[in-house]
């Protein structure tokens, strides 16, 4: 049995189910601190939630000193509040969950479907917009119908074209799949949409998708820390594998994602060399398509480059100083998706919470990303964490009334 209970997994910081771990598995605040690399002092505050840990690194040399899975320490998905922002997305789970279990691509679940032309419409024209929206509610609704029918074109098309083009859209609709039950904090969900897309995209041969596939691949691994060193070799090897076929902006994109996505391994094993390089490495690769994320795959672009390099500052555990200098780098302007800003900005106020003088300014950028991405706010595990941090925290002049609406709307006790 866990020595956690369901109550507590939806409640309070990370750090106090960290201390119910130590204390089940009768450890000791140094014993536990010194496997994890941090010092005692720290741990006795993150305890006590005078510390936030809300860094990947963190948590996972937490779980493996602890002998227990993150989940242990983040509690899942998030608890189902009475706001529907927060709650409503989580509805549509059941079914996409069933749709992606019981189809393969030589056995769909359905037998008949729309023609394929009008499905890989919506996927473009209404579920990535969807996706970069943050309106998971609304993706639940239509998406699962669409990996039935895609799957179902995908196993009876015979005609080659027709079935390329329904292996390429199945792709795309897992690829919304994987990020959507990630971010709603479903990750063996989003590892199962991530083999389905890497089925449909092994079918297809091609580098572009193979390389799609390789990052939700990533993204969705299992994750305790030992997988760190697995990821890192993932991301370059698929790099590696679609560098030469990187010629159309497409590609360009997906390889600069990859490369990303290594320098974010490395930010989590504190390789501070290879994070260098392989942002230099994408910043490179972003100059060669234009700086706007609506036409690029996945937002890939120079401002997105830019964000990713704050992301990896806080992960790393840069102070609020280097944070908030790295976020006037970034042209607000140019950040037409609404899940990348709503990214931006929480990370951002991540960032300025650690500085104790900060912490009303920090109060500030989680306000302004939960207006951008209410349901990715209000589900976002780094967000609770940071807001239960500063809700501990807060005085009447630090945001105190703010913190208490937010943390209402995100089922967080206040």
């Amino acid at each position: 049995m866990s020595p956690v209970s369901d109550d507590d997994a939806t409640i309070g910081t990370i750090g106090t189910r960290v201390r119910a771990l130590r204390l089940w598995r009768h450890m000791t605040l140094a014993e536990v601190a010194g496997l994890a690399g941090v010092s005692a002092a720290y741990l006795s505050m993150a305890e006590r939630g005078l510390r936030s840990l809300d860094r990947r690194s963190m948590i996972s040399a937490l779980a493996t000193a602890l002998r227990v899975s993150e989940t242990e320490l983040t509690g899942g998905p998030p608890h189902l509040g009475a706001d529907p922002q927060q709650s409503g997305p989580h509805a549509a789970i059941p079914m996409l969950r069933t749709a992606l279990l019981s189809n393969t691509l030589s056995d769909p679940a359905v037998d008949h479907a729309r023609p394929l032309a009008e499905l890989a419409q919506i996927v473009t024209s209404t579920v990535e917009p969807l996706r970069r929206g943050c309106d998971y509610a609304a993706i639940g609704y239509v998406l699962p119908d669409v990996l039935d029918e895609l799957h179902f074109h995908a196993a009876r098309t015979t005609e080659e074209a027709g079935r390329r083009r329904a292996l390429q859209t199945l792709v795309e609709a897992c690829v919304t799949a994987s990020l959507t039950a990630m971010h709603l904090g479903y990750p063996d969900l989003a590892h199962i949409a991530a083999l389905r897309a890497e089925d449909a995209a092994r079918v297809l041969g091609e580098p572009t998708e193979l390389g799609k596939a390789a990052f939700l691949r990533f993204h969705s691994a299992p994750q305790e820390m030992e997988s760190w060193d697995r990821r890192v070799v993932m991301a370059e090897r698929a790099a590696d594998a679609l560098e030469p076929h990187a010629g159309d902006p497409e590609t360009v994109s997906v390889l600069g994602l990859l490369t990303l996505s290594a320098a974010l391994a490395a930010a989590v094993l504190q390789r501070g060399p290879a994070l260098e390089h392989w942002l230099l490495e994408s910043a490179a690769l972003a100059a060669r398509v234009p700086d706007e994320m609506a036409g690029n795959w996945q937002s890939f672009c120079s401002t997105n480059v830019a964000i990713w390099r704050l992301s990896l500052a806080v992960e790393r555990g840069e102070g609020g100083g280097k944070i908030a200098e790295l976020a006037r780098e970034v042209d607000e302007r140019k950040i037409t998706s609404r899940s990348r800003q709503a990214a931006f900005l929480v990370d951002v106020g991540r960032g300025l919470a650690r500085e104790p003088k900060a912490k009303a300014e920090a109060v500030s950028w989680m306000r302004r990303a939960e207006d951008a991405g209410p349901q990715y706010m209000r589900n976002c595990a780094p967000a609770r964490e940071t807001v239960a941090y500063l809700l501990g925290r807060a005085t009447a002049t630090a945001g105190g009334r703010e913190l208490r609406g937010m943390a209402a709307r995100m089922g967080i006790p206040h």
